[in-house]
């Protein structure tokens, strides 16, 4: 039986979270009938309150509640699950003219990736909004030197301007080879460094492999020791 709980009170569009579409009368109805009394007031409040809109990458994120996996609308709708604001991101090295920045021997660790295995944790799905790319130079290899690197924007690294990005999820475009040009934003004073905004927001399940690559015409002019960081940043789903 469909169950209305508190949980549907974080979320403006609740009739998306719970998978009705207020245009489709019936299924709405049908829905409605098999509440006992007390869930479907609480539905039809719900349904009928407006509130505030939610914004940015949390109102993308609820466009694509259609596409959660059960599991994870059932910890939503029962309030064990939440709505968060993220960046997954991930440190490498550019040692070479292809670099891949998430990868299956990943472990998790502060400072260099927050996640393991190029996968996101159980329950948990991210509705990508936007990418980061910033590149610094660390001192030596040491990992304290990488952690402490400062990372700017790629438009004082040519050779990574002139290169190009993609990102897959569980081997589907994300987005295709785009030029790093678009991360060149260190003259637009509305857009955070390095910042690119996905036009086709895209979801990532938990347990699939999360593939972000960046090919480079030629390492020439890069310093030794100079690294990627790079962020996935969106809402997820959290307990």
């Amino acid at each position: 039986m469909l169950v209305l709980s508190e949980g549907i009170e974080d979320y403006n569009n609740a009739g998306a979270l719970i998978g009705l579409d207020a245009t489709e009368n019936n299924e709405l109805l049908g829905a409605l009938r098999k509440m006992n009394p007390i869930q479907r007031q609480r539905a039809i409040n719900r349904l009928s309150s407006t509130g505030m809109s939610s914004r940015g990458s949390r109102a993308e994120m609820e466009k694509h509640f259609a596409e959660l996996p059960s599991y994870i609308k059932d910890g939503l709708s029962k309030g064990d699950l939440r709505l968060a604001d993220t960046v997954i991101y991930s440190i490498k090295q550019v040692n070479s003219k292809t670099i891949k920045l998430f990868e299956t021997q990943d472990d998790k660790q502060i400072g260099l990736r927050n996640i393991s295995n190029a996968k996101l944790p159980k329950n948990q799905a991210l509705l990508v909004s936007g990418v980061v790319l910033l590149a610094g130079t660390s001192a030596d290899a040491t990992v304290d030197n990488i952690m402490s690197t400062s990372f700017t924007g790629i438009e004082t690294f040519p050779a990574l301007a002139t290169g190009e990005t993609d990102l897959k999820a569980n081997k589907k475009q994300i987005f295709p080879e785009t030029s790093n040009v678009v991360f060149k934003t260190a003259n637009f004073h509305n857009m955070p460094l390095g910042y690119y905004k996905l036009a086709n927001p895209r979801l990532i399940l938990d347990d699939i492999l999360i593939e972000l690559t960046v090919q480079l015409g030629t390492t020439n002019g890069i310093p030794a020791n100079t690294y990627l960081y790079a962020g996935l940043h969106g809402t997820i789903t959290t307990p």
